[in-house]
């Protein structure tokens, strides 16, 4: 069986040995591998590996045993350490050491056991970590959260790195020059499949799709049915009927929001609630927009992108743009909207920039809580970003053909940004002039912003 590779599983490594007390969250989408990738990280690196899932016959078993754990009658003795012993009522192999893992897997159905994680990162010895898809849930009053308890990490679909090394040119992207001094060869190479990456995206279901097949409809179709199984599977959390109708519709909407909100908007939610009403929404009716669009961005499906006014990062508005958080859904559902091809591709490319640009925030390399655009002068810059490993500010502009943007240029000349990259499809990379540089979008990934 064809197994995908995931970067992921080396910081998994170093979350053992680092062994900081706390419970490990992983996050991220429907169907993007997080059980699998726990289930090789346990069976490989412990002598002592026990799995719940919250939502099958072993959750429901875990209940009963911390039940039958935690009862007590008048005249009997309490049971001492009562969670303690709810584990080895349910699996009488249970020890608790390091060389012990506990995975509970879709936690969010349960608030008594998500309740729980402070006793799991104060009270034992053994490792847990917690997962599902609809983490979200755990917003609602009823479950208590454990801020100071927790670790966290994201898993994502493949990246395109990731999505290389299952074609072994992974090295090939490792050690590529970024400013053209490479094989041509190569460059072209790693283009091509940078081509098949933008139209299918990272689901592993689809990327494996693909490998099997090389059958482009059947990855729509595949990619097809992962939108439907997380649009059913959400829709039994929301309360709301007027929710629960609008949520399918959210995402051409979003989709459209992407093609018209060229300078973003101050009011992100109520412009998507006129695209899906068609005339001014009450505030009911944004309400149920805004809590859907939370439970989007909570479940790992879209991110948010803010705008930066004249490059002035203290001016800042947050939540004016959004972006797919996977490269396939993206297209799909900008092609669903009705966008011409030119404006499916320009979208996309800017889409795939972002998703490293977000990975960099999250890894405290940039600053900021969301990748940003930035409007100068009447015009617009793809991406404007402070690095926090040098202080200075990157001016970014995607192109996927030959065109340089007036804007970029003007931003460097005017000294509003130390360094200018321009992302472009067609090249293999250079330097323009000082503190202009050239470099392959598919090689965006293996920018430091250092220099």
């Amino acid at each position: 069986m064809l197994e995908l590779k995931r970067d992921i599983y080396e910081k998994l490594i170093e979350w053992k040995k680092q062994d900081s007390g706390k419970v490990l969250e992983l996050n991220g989408a429907r169907q993007v591998g997080k059980t699998f990738i726990l289930d090789k990280f346990a069976r490989e690196n412990y002598k002592r590996y026990f799995y719940i899932n919250m939502m099958q016959t072993s959750g429901k078993e875990f209940v009963e045993c911390y039940y039958a754990a935690t009862s007590w009658k008048p005249g009997e003795k309490r049971i001492e350490r009562p969670l303690q012993k709810t584990f080895e009522l349910f699996d009488e192999t249970f020890v608790d050491d390091k060389n012990t893992i506990v995975v509970i897997d879709e936690i969010q159905e349960s608030a008594e056991v998500y309740s729980m994680i402070r006793q799991f990162a104060r009270d034992f010895s053994c490792h847990f970590v917690v997962t599902g898809s609809y983490l979200g849930k755990t917003l609602s009053k009823e479950y208590f959260l454990p801020a100071g308890d927790i670790d966290t990490m994201v898993l994502d679909t493949l990246s395109y790195e990731e999505f290389l090394g299952t074609v072994g040119l992974r090295n090939a992207y490792d050690n590529l020059d970024l400013y053209g001094q490479g094989k041509q060869e190569e460059y072209e190479e790693l283009k091509k499949w940078y081509d098949i990456y933008i139209q299918i995206g990272g689901y592993p279901a689809v990327v494996k799709c693909y490998l099997e097949t090389k059958d482009m409809e059947k990855c729509k179709e595949e990619l097809a049915n992962i939108i439907r199984i997380f649009v059913n599977e959400s829709e039994r959390y929301f309360n709301d009927v007027l929710e629960v109708n609008l949520f399918e519709q959210l995402f051409p909407s979003i989709a459209q929001s992407m093609i018209k909100e060229s300078k973003g908007s101050s009011d992100l939610i109520s412009e998507l609630s006129k695209i899906i009403f068609k005339d001014e929404s009450d505030r009911i009716t944004q309400k149920s927009v805004n809590q859907a669009i939370a439970w989007l961005y909570r479940s790992h499906i879209i991110g948010y992108c803010d705008k930066i006014s004249e490059c002035n990062l203290m001016d800042v508005s947050y939540h004016s743009r959004f972006y797919f958080r996977d490269i396939g859904v993206a297209r799909h559902f900008l092609r669903i909207a009705g966008a011409d091809q030119a404006t499916v591709e320009g979208i996309i490319n800017e889409n795939f920039v972002y998703f490293y640009l977000e990975r960099l925030i999250r890894e405290r390399k940039l600053a900021g809580t969301s990748p940003a655009f930035g409007v100068y002068k009447g015009g617009e810059i793809d991406f404007f970003v402070r690095s926090l490993e040098n202080d200075k500010d990157y001016a970014i502009e995607v192109k996927s053909g030959k065109n340089i943007g007036k804007t970029a240029n003007m931003i460097l000349k005017d000294g509003k940004a130390d360094y200018l990259y321009l992302l472009k499809g067609d090249t293999h990379g250079g330097v323009v002039e000082k503190k202009k540089y050239t470099v392959p979008i598919y090689l965006i990934g293996r920018i430091t912003f250092d220099n």
